[in-house]
Formats: C-alpha cells, sequence, structure tokens
C-alpha cells in the first residue's frame, strides 16, 4: 500500500503542485482513508520527502542507463532531455520552484543529490566529446560541468521563466543548444543540427510558447 500511494502521490505532486494537492485530494484519489496514509507517512511532509526521492531515484536509474549506451555525446545530451521530460509531466507546475519555496530544506537536499549524479554523468560526456572531436579541446571540464548544472537549475525558476509564458520543454530544447554551441566544434554543431532536423521540430517556434 505504501508504495501505490507514493506513486500516486507523485503523480499528483507533478500534475498539480506540492502546495494543492491536499491528504483528502490524495485519499480521494486512491479510494482509501487519510488514517491509511498516516499510517504510512507521518504527515505532509514526509511524503513530499519520500516523493521527491522516489522520483529522483527512478530518473537517475534512466539517465544511468542512458550513459550507459555510449551514445554520441550530443545525442545522449537530447535523450536525457527527453526522458526527463516524459517522466516530469513536461513540468506543469514548476515543481521544483514550488519545492523551493514550500519545502526550502527538502529542495536544498534534493539539489545536492542532483548535482551529485549530474556532474559525474556530465563530465564523462564532456570527456567522450573531446575524444571524439565533437567538443572543443582545452577547455576546462569541471567549470563547464558546474555551469551546465547551474544553468538547468536556473531554466526552473518559475519567477525568470514563468510557466504561463515559457513551455519547459522548449526552455530545455533552448538551454541544450545554447550549451551545445558554446562548446562544440564544427563537427559537434552539425551533428546537432542534423539531430535537431529529424528529432526536435518544436525548434521552429516561437521562443515564448503557450502550453
Amino acid at each position: 500500500m505504501k508504495e501505490k500511494i507514493l506513486a500516486k502521490a507523485t503523480e499528483m505532486f507533478l500534475n498539480y503542485g506540492f502546495k494543492s494537492v491536499t491528504m483528502d485530494d490524495l485519499a480521494e484519489q486512491l479510494g482509501i482513508s487519510k488514517k491509511t496514509i498516516y499510517a504510512n507517512f507521518e504527515n505532509k511532509t514526509k511524503l513530499v520527502e519520500q516523493s521527491t526521492s522516489f522520483l529522483f531515484e527512478f530518473i537517475s536509474n534512466g539517465i544511468n542507463l542512458i550513459c550507459d549506451l555510449e551514445k554520441n555525446p550530443i545525442d545522449e545530451l537530447f535523450a536525457i532531455k527527453s526522458f526527463v521530460m516524459e517522466h516530469l509531466k513536461n513540468e506543469k507546475t514548476s515543481p521544483q520552484y514550488q519545492l523551493q519555496k514550500y519545502y526550502p530544506q527538502l529542495f536544498n537536499e534534493l539539489k545536492r543529490r542532483q548535482f551529485n549524479v549530474m556532474k559525474e554523468c556530465v563530465h564523462e560526456n564532456l570527456q567522450r566529446g573531446v575524444k571524439i572531436g565533437v567538443y572543443r579541446k582545452g577547455m576546462d571540464l569541471d567549470f563547464i560541468t558546474r555551469i551546465y548544472f547551474n544553468g538547468m537549475i536556473g531554466i526552473k525558476d518559475d519567477e525568470t521563466f514563468p510557466r504561463k509564458i515559457f513551455n519547459a520543454n522548449y526552455l530545455l530544447e533552448n538551454y541544450l543548444e545554447y550549451h551545445i554551441r558554446a562548446i562544440a566544434t564544427e563537427k559537434g554543431l552539425q551533428n546537432m543540427e542534423k539531430f535537431l532536423s529529424k528529432n526536435e521540430p518544436s525548434k521552429l517556434k516561437s521562443l515564448h510558447q503557450k502550453k
């Protein structure tokens, strides 16, 4: 039952937001009593904590599996983007922003865990890209890794990029292109353009795309 509650809570938090979903809402959706929920989770904060951890582990495992395939480094970045967007419901409710606003301690811990996972994957992506000639030589890879992570966090700031104006998937597409253009060789740019022409038709849409 605990796993069932956790899965449904995670789905509802992504769709409606951490603030909006109440224990009553969750109980109604599951067809159970609140007493059953509280028997498994002490309070809503504990539920949010375990829900974010559950989603983090799932996303991290998926990213690791993609990295293990050792795709072309540029293709790999877009594959990770597609996987994350699919399982975050296109971030309809800006979950990162809501977590930061209403559960700051949980947000800071999640951010730390995200960085520890991302820095390894991104650093390895950069190394392979340099080795095969799609990324430029002579870059400070640790610096680029940290800048990339900081940018990924930044584009999810709902005050800077409100979801009523900016589509989350499109923001990420543009950020990836921005990142790749900053570090790619001519070979890498050709690789990206070829990939986008086949797989990213939304690049042709307006930057200020409505949901």
